[in-house]
C-alpha cells in the first residue's frame, strides 16, 4: 500500500500504469478498492493504457479517519486531490469522480481549472442544485446502533453499505457533517473544462444528469437505463460512455 502525507494526514493511493493520467475519487463511505477496482474500473483503465491515479479520501479505506468534522472542509478534500497529482508529477490529468467523489471533483475543477483536461461527474444530477440535505441525518445514521432501525431507506442503505465495507462510522459521521458542498447553475457557468454527466435514470439521489449538463457550457449527459445509485457504478455503458467521451484525448 503506497502512503502520502497531506494537511497532517497519511492518504492511501494507487498509482498504476502510464500514458494519459486519470485521478479517480470514490463516493461516501466507499473507497478506492470497491468503488473502482472491484468493479473493473481498474482493469479497463489500463487496457486503455492509460495512468491511473486513485486514492482512499480522507475518513475512507486505508486513509487516516479523523472524527473531527473540521478535517472534512471543502478545500481539503479538493486538496488532497492535487496534493496527489503533486505527488505523481502530474500537470494535468482527466478527473473521474463518483457521488460525494463527484462533488470533490466538481470544486476541484472549479478551483484548479488549469489542472483538469476532462472531468466526469458520476452519480450527481439536476437534483445538485436542490437545498442541502440534513447532514445531520446521515451522521446519525452512521452512528445508530442498529441499521433497521434507519427510516429513510436510503440513508439505511448507506449505512449498510458503510457496514459491509467495514469503515469507521464516526468518521464517516464527521465527513458528513464537515462537507457542505453547495453548486449553482451561476458557479458552473464559466466552467471551461470539458465536462460528462454520468447517472441512473433511477438514481433518486442524483436526479436527472441533463440538468445539471445543461449547466455547464459544452457538457454531455448520460442517463444510465435501469440503474439506480450504487447500481451505475459497475455498469457497462459508463465505462463506455466516458471512454468515449476521452477519445482522442489518450495519447496527449
Amino acid at each position: 500500500m503506497a502512503q502520502f502525507e497531506h494537511d497532517g494526514l497519511m492518504l492511501a493511493y494507487d498509482d498504476i500504469g502510464g500514458g494519459a493520467p486519470i485521478v479517480l475519487v470514490h463516493g461516501f463511505a466507499s473507497n478506492r478498492a470497491e468503488n473502482w477496482r472491484r468493479v473493473g474500473w481498474y482493469g479497463a483503465i489500463e487496457r486503455k493504457r492509460m495512468r491511473l491515479l486513485a486514492l482512499d479520501q480522507r475518513g475512507h479505506g486505508e486513509s487516516a479517519k479523523p472524527h473531527d468534522a473540521q478535517m472534512y472542509a471543502n478545500a481539503a478534500l479538493c486538496g488532497d486531490i492535487i496534493a496527489l497529482m503533486d505527488l505523481a508529477h502530474v500537470d494535468r490529468a482527466h478527473l473521474l469522480g463518483y457521488s460525494m467523489g463527484a462533488r470533490v471533483a466538481l470544486a476541484t475543477a472549479l478551483a484548479h481549472p488549469e489542472r483538469v483536461n476532462h472531468l466526469v461527474i458520476g452519480g450527481i444530477g439536476d437534483k445538485l442544485f436542490d437545498p442541502p440535505r440534513q447532514s445531520q441525518m446521515l451522521a446519525d445514521a452512521m452512528l445508530a446502533d442498529d441499521a433497521q432501525s434507519i427510516g429513510e431507506p436510503l440513508l439505511r442503505s448507506f449505512r449498510q453499505f458503510a457496514d459491509e465495507q467495514g469503515e469507521d462510522r464516526q468518521a464517516l459521521a464527521a465527513c458528513a457533517t464537515g462537507l457542505d458542498f453547495r453548486f449553482t447553475p451561476a458557479m458552473l457557468a464559466d466552467l471551461q473544462v470539458p465536462t460528462l454527466v454520468v447517472a441512473g435514470a433511477h438514481d433518486a439521489l442524483a436526479g436527472d444528469p441533463q440538468g445539471l449538463a445543461d449547466a455547464i457550457p459544452g457538457a454531455r449527459a448520460i442517463s444510465l437505463p435501469g440503474c439506480d445509485h450504487f447500481s451505475a457504478i459497475p455498469h457497462a455503458l459508463f465505462k463506455a460512455g466516458v471512454f468515449d467521451f476521452l477519445d482522442g484525448t489518450l495519447d496527449f
